[in-house]
């Protein structure tokens, strides 16, 4: 199972504190991987978040959970990121779901289209909660 930091937290490290991934293994049998994105996610910070996604995804037990509440901006390239990490997830199984998008986030995927192929939750909280299983 994934678990631990990819990137470097805000404030820390080689990224001048601008991104950081923070990888939760499911607690249960059944439940969700979940990722904890905070900071800056663009062009120069993706990498540790595509890393996380794949091995996220080819380790998940089901569904995988972005809580993006601490991602303050994401540009098209963390977008890109987001949609191949979906596609990949749809083709193994698994579901990938948003969590908490602050209204500068929210309104790029509003912009965008990308609100309507990810299921997008108002919290973590309400992910967790929420067991239905959407087609994918």
């Amino acid at each position: 199972m994934v678990s631990g930091v990819a990137g470097q937290p805000p404030g820390d490290g080689a990224l001048g504190g601008r991104f950081g991934v923070e990888v939760i293994p499911d607690a249960g049998v059944a439940g969700p991987l979940v990722l904890v994105l905070a900071g800056e996610l663009d062009h120069d910070t993706a990498e540790p978040l595509r890393d996380a996604l794949r091995a996220g995804v080819d380790h998940a037990s089901g569904r995988v959970l972005v809580d993006c509440a601490g991602l303050q901006f994401c540009d098209s390239t963390g977008l890109n990121v987001l949609l191949r990490a979906r596609l990949d997830a749809k083709e193994s199984g698994c579901r990938l779901e948003l969590a908490a998008l602050q209204p500068p986030v929210a309104r790029m995927f509003e912009i965008t289209g990308a609100d309507t192929v990810f299921q997008i939750h108002e919290s973590l909280e309400a992910a967790l909660a929420d067991e239905r299983r959407p087609e994918t």
